[in-house]
């Protein structure tokens, strides 16, 4: 049998041998790091450890609390942070608009980029806000311009919460200069599912709810899950060569009669969202999926959905155009010739659905 391509890790990447290693020394360490006795200071001391090496491969000087995921750390932050109002861009995750009833959208425009203008009125309202952003959408790829919104929010006096769980360690230290919350997920980065974490500059700012993580999270520390986390974020992701090959495959899509979606504009370097003109994405990924390739339609969470993606509509995209896009994801096991042979099977979709057609 012809070996798959995975070109979905934007959605999850494989477990790292260094992350499976680590969690089996936890598990051997099997004791309750909330344990007073000698097996449970082990346990403990484990854990802190690897919190501070979380701290270290974001260059995060604050506190550290560990989740269950993004989705976990998004939700604290919206449902319990010391403010009065939320305010989020129309393109977060679905994680931020599941959160929170009132949350307050703020529009962006054609790049998909917040409109600052908007963000200045949302945020004249009275009350504190806590303002989501994230570091780059996991949809489009399109990066935010973390530091000058963040100058923003702070000059009107609110907290500014950035979903990074697509972020490498390391590649952006904007995010940890300038945000009051991070939000981060291990599987996106090589390790376990089910382990995230929430970075905090100031817990004042959270509402504590008593128990382990320091009294702002009950539940028995996931400890195997933690020490595999940190031990994927200590294996280097290559940035720059995300960003040959993300060019590499707008230029090759472009060739192929496909769009590169805002190729022009700072994006991921290893998320590329594509339309294949006059072809559903559902079609796609069936055709793909038999072609021994896996892609995605948005992000993990909406790509069974038949509603059109919000990300593009907020961007004004219309419905037909929006459900033609197919997104490319990739990991430290990607390689050119598996872009290369992505680029043919997509000429053979094209070409023969529009034979059919």
């Amino acid at each position: 049998m012809t070996s798959r391509i995975y070109l979905d890790h934007a959605a999850t990447t494989p477990l790292l041998p260094a992350a499976r290693n680590a969690m089996a020394e936890g598990f051997a360490r099997w004791a309750n790091p909330s344990s007073p006795h000698a097996e449970g200071r082990a346990a403990k001391a484990a854990l802190e450890k690897a919190r501070g090496q979380v701290a270290a491969a974001y260059g995060w000087a604050g506190e550290v609390l560990f989740t269950s995921g993004a989705s976990e750390s998004l939700g604290i932050v919206l449902t319990r942070s010391a403010v009065t109002r939320r305010l989020a861009s129309a393109v977060e995750h679905d994680a931020v608009l599941r959160a929170a009833y009132d949350i307050t959208l703020v529009p962006v425009d054609a790049a998909g980029l917040v409109d600052a203008d908007a963000l200045e009125t949302a945020m004249a309202g009275e009350g504190r806000a806590v303002v989501a952003i994230q570091w780059a959408n996991s949809e489009t790829g399109i990066r935010q311009p973390i530091a000058d919104l963040a100058e923003r929010v702070h000059a009107a006096g609110h907290l500014l919460l950035v979903d990074a769980a697509q972020m490498p360690a390391g590649a952006d230290r904007e995010v940890a200069r300038h945000a009051d919350f991070v939000a981060l997920s291990a599987h996106k980065r090589g390790g376990p599912i089910g382990v995230g974490a929430l970075l905090v500059r100031d817990l004042a700012t959270l509402d504590p709810t008593g128990g382990q993580e320091r009294g702002y999270r009950p539940g028995t520390e996931n400890m195997p899950g933690v020490l595999g986390y940190a031990a994927a974020l200590a294996e280097p992701e290559d940035v720059a060569g995300y960003r040959e090959l993300r060019a590499h495959l707008d230029a090759a899509i472009a060739a192929a009669g496909g769009e590169a979606i805002l190729a022009d504009h700072s994006r991921h370097p290893a998320i590329g969202s594509y339309r294949m003109p006059g072809v559903a994405a559902t079609t796609q990924l069936i055709r793909f999926d038999m072609a021994g390739m896996a892609v995605s339609a948005g992000s993990a969470c909406a790509s069974g959905s038949m509603k059109p993606s919000h990300v593009l509509t907020a961007m004004g995209w219309d419905m037909q155009r929006s459900q033609e896009v197919v997104r490319v994801s990739f990991g430290r096991s990607t390689t050119r010739a598996e872009l290369d042979a992505f680029v043919e099977a997509w000429r053979k979709i094209a070409q023969s659905l529009a034979r059919a057609g």
